[in-house]
């Protein structure tokens, strides 16, 4: 068998996906149509589906390689100067002529969030590209995507993943019509409760009977995530086990799902129990809604680390 982990013992991810820098307003309320209002606080952060899922899984201790194109603006430098204060490695993280990706998030007093994400060089990541830098980083045991980026580029990672025995992790967020490429190379899906209703035409309860359903069609494992009820995984026994997430008064809902799908990856990737790796999951999503921002509320090295004897 080879070695698949990093020097340090710990196991060795890639994620294929988004960077966004978040532009995150406070409120009372969100303006209507035509209206301007007055903020209470302003934050930039960073963000992006992709990168805060590979920071959530470098903060339990994971080795990892962030796939990605970025602009030529100060908004990549920036980006670029994040993932190598965390020890991310970028060596396959490319730069365009262009924007990168931000997202404007307008935030609630309950922690509710409004989010438009602007893709900007996101877009510009190539199916060969994406192949390439994953065979160049196998052996792996995880690699992650979402759809924050072309889909057929995710599909063409997760493929060279697959031949290099490494398990294939989809966030279909957000939500979008699935391609059947991207599905045939897929492990495990897991969407949140609403992204689950629109793929699945299922209802927002997420029953066990809908979600047995869904994954028998997708052909994939399949974990729901269910904000502030925890988490729904269907297990290798066929039976849907649902983990509570722990009651807490929610300050900043935004990126919780990321912190979760981040620190399931870690969880299956240093193979744990998927039961274990959700309950891991729910604790870090359920931390990280107690602290302002994106990456920043995410618990820090220390506390994510006294998570896992917590499970």
């Amino acid at each position: 068998m080879r070695d698949e982990t990093a020097a340090d013992g710990q196991p060795r991810l890639a994620v294929v996906g988004s960077t966004m820098i978040d532009l995150i307003a406070y409120a009372t309320r969100v303006p209507n149509a035509g209206e301007t209002i007055q903020g209470d606080e302003f934050r930039l952060g960073f963000g992006g589906k992709g990168a805060n899922q590979a920071v959530m899984a470098r903060l339990l201790g994971a080795d990892v390689a962030m796939v990605n194109t970025l602009g030529d603006d100060v908004f990549g430098d920036m980006t670029l100067r994040n993932f190598e204060a965390f020890g991310i490695d970028t060596d396959h993280v490319d730069r365009v002529p262009g924007s990168s990706g931000v997202a404007p998030i307008w935030v609630e007093p309950n922690g509710t969030n409004r989010i438009i994400c602007v893709a900007g060089a996101n877009d510009a990541m190539q199916p060969g590209a994406s192949e390439s830098a994953i065979r160049a980083l196998l052996p792996l045991h995880v690699v992650v995507g979402q759809f924050e980026i072309p889909q057929p580029v995710t599909a063409a990672a997760f493929a060279a993943a697959r031949s290099g025995g490494a398990v294939t992790v989809l966030n279909p967020a957000p939500a979008a019509e699935m391609d059947p490429a991207l599905l045939q190379v897929t492990d495990w899906l897991i969407p949140n409760e609403h992204e689950f209703a629109g793929l699945a035409g299922a209802s927002s309860d997420a029953t066990d009977d809908e979600i047995a359903t869904f994954a028998a069609r997708t052909r994939t494992r399949l974990v729901v995530t269910l904000g502030p009820r925890g988490a729904a995984l269907l297990g290798s026994d066929g039976v849907v086990h649902r983990v509570a997430a722990t009651p807490v008064d929610a300050v900043d809902t935004t990126g919780a799902g990321d912190a979760f799908v981040g620190a399931f990856a870690y969880g299956l990737a240093l193979g744990l129990e998927e039961l274990r790796a959700v309950r891991l999951g729910v604790r870090c999503a359920s931390d990280s809604v107690l602290r302002p921002g994106t990456q920043t509320s995410f618990p820090d090295r220390e506390r994510a680390h006294g998570f896992l004897d917590e499970i």
